[in-house]
């Protein structure tokens, strides 16, 4: 049984190394030309269309706010990634990672607009009133290949119960380390609070998204920023560690081990893509229901998802972790994933270890929110209404399982797993591509959408 795991974890780790960054690499570049370089040419009007919007009555049928489907979508990408992930591609990759990081994030944009494009353009009303989509539904009605949208929506049903024991494990690590909390009760608790909010329905879930996610992340990012304030002077040498080294190879110094430049783009690109999920198919669940007059228009908010989730958020790591200078400190290869904690710690005492303990709890329990949402809506889709609520029973036990590090050998499969909905989902984007093209030319050729808010512009 060990070798057998040892094989799955070794072809897992091959398999999410050079073979899918390569296909979501490709499919993000070749998306980028289809949609004519749309995240190049119009980021001040989509910035305008998003966050220069959010205190005006969305036009358009939905169930939730745009900005309340982009929260939902931000809470299952930003998490542990973004606090724990961005140190070891930092100690694996060198500082050059996180200039790779960013390049894939904008190329990554492209992915991620055309899945949330696709999801409310084939979106649907369920039994109980509620706009849903994604990537069951666009492979459905867009490809005819319900078989595809079968497999998508089992796939993701199964792989979010080890997802969802490995999120209640980091809870539960977590209390335990910082405020030696028990596992089990902790587990019980957890499971408690986002039963009230799951079962609450869409509407609750989007509210209670809408308040979690801005306030840890500027609680967060304000404390990061200070940190980067604190050590001002050292941002134009930060700055260039992480140009000049993302060309270059970079030789060991102190407690990091060196790097090849292969490695730091492989760091780099893979960083990126875990933390934003673009091409994972799930964000595009959430943006489906908000209420929009165009699918463009909220794929503009998938879009500013990507903005968040990795260039402030990572990058606010990324640059805590190099000011603070602790990824040169001793032993710092041997437990990347705490260089976050102790950076945090070198500045604002044990009050820094606390703030990230707690970050990083609260992210954790927005993304068990709206994943434990993904998955009801993939039995709903396979089963009826029903089933939808019987799913939530069977993740609310998974955390408390998780929590103490219950049913580990699954987690060995959760990176496979990720792959049998990955893949599909990146082939029906890529299929539909030219649908994604033609409403993309409709939006900004039409007096109805583009043409009239520039006109409103131009006229105030």
């Amino acid at each position: 049984m060990e070798r057998f795991l040892e094989g799955v974890s070794t072809f897992s780790g091959w398999l999410w190394g050079i073979p899918l960054i390569s296909l979501l690499v490709v499919t993000g570049v070749y998306l980028t030309i289809q949609l004519g370089f749309f995240q190049f040419r119009y980021p001040l009007y989509m910035l305008k269309q998003t966050f220069g919007s959010v205190f005006k009555a969305p036009k358009g049928k939905g169930n939730i706010t745009p900005f309340q489907a982009l929260t939902s979508a931000l809470s299952s990408t930003v998490g542990a990634a973004n606090i724990i992930g961005v140190p070891a591609a930092i100690m694996f990759g060198g500082p050059g990672a996180i200039f790779w990081m960013w390049v894939i994030a904008v190329i990554g944009m492209s992915i991620k607009f055309a899945e949330s494009v696709l999801a409310v353009h084939y979106r649907e009303k369920n039994e109980a009133g509620e706009y849903v989509g994604g990537p069951v539904y666009y492979m459905t009605k867009g490809l005819n290949m319900k078989w595809l949208g079968v497999w998508f929506a089992f796939a993701l049903m199964i792989e979010l119960i080890p997802s969802i024991m490995v999120q209640g494990n980091a809870v539960s690590a977590a209390v335990k380390e910082s405020f030696n909390g028990n596992e089990l009760i902790t587990g019980i608790l957890t499971a408690l609070v986002v039963g009230l909010v799951v079962f609450g329905g869409l509407k609750r879930i989007a509210k209670v998204t809408e308040i979690i996610v801005p306030i840890m992340a500027l609680i967060y990012v304000g404390a990061g920023l200070i940190i980067v304030l604190m050590n001002i002077t050292e941002l134009p040498s930060i700055l260039g560690l992480i140009l000049s080294y993302a060309f270059q190879p970079m030789a060991a110094v102190g407690g990091f081990a060196g790097a090849a430049v292969a490695e730091t783009i492989r760091w780099g690109f893979a960083r990126g893509l875990y933390s934003n999920e673009a091409g994972l198919g799930t964000a595009p669940i959430a943006h489906a229901a908000a209420t929009t007059d165009h699918p463009v228009r909220q794929g503009f908010w998938a879009v500013m998802g990507i903005v968040i989730d990795t260039l402030i958020i990572c990058s606010t790591t990324a640059f805590v972790v190099l000011s603070s200078g602790v990824w040169t400190g001793e032993g710092a290869l041997d437990d990347p994933a705490a260089l976050t904690t102790l950076a945090f710690e070198q500045y604002f005492g044990f009050a820094g270890s606390v703030l990230v303990t707690v970050s990083l709890i609260f992210f954790v329990l927005s993304t068990i929110i709206v994943i434990i949402f993904y998955g009801s809506r993939q039995a709903e889709f396979l089963f009826g209404l029903r089933a939808g609520y019987v799913m939530k029973f069977v993740y609310l036990a998974s955390i408390v399982i998780g929590s103490v590090g219950g049913a580990q050998v699954i987690w060995n499969f959760l990176d496979l797993a990720l792959a049998t909905i990955l893949i599909p989902n990146v082939i029906a984007v890529l299929l539909l591509s030219g649908e994604v093209k033609k409403l993309k030319t409709e939006f900004f050729t039409s007096e109805q959408y583009y043409k009239k808010d520039i006109k409103k512009k131009s006229v105030s």
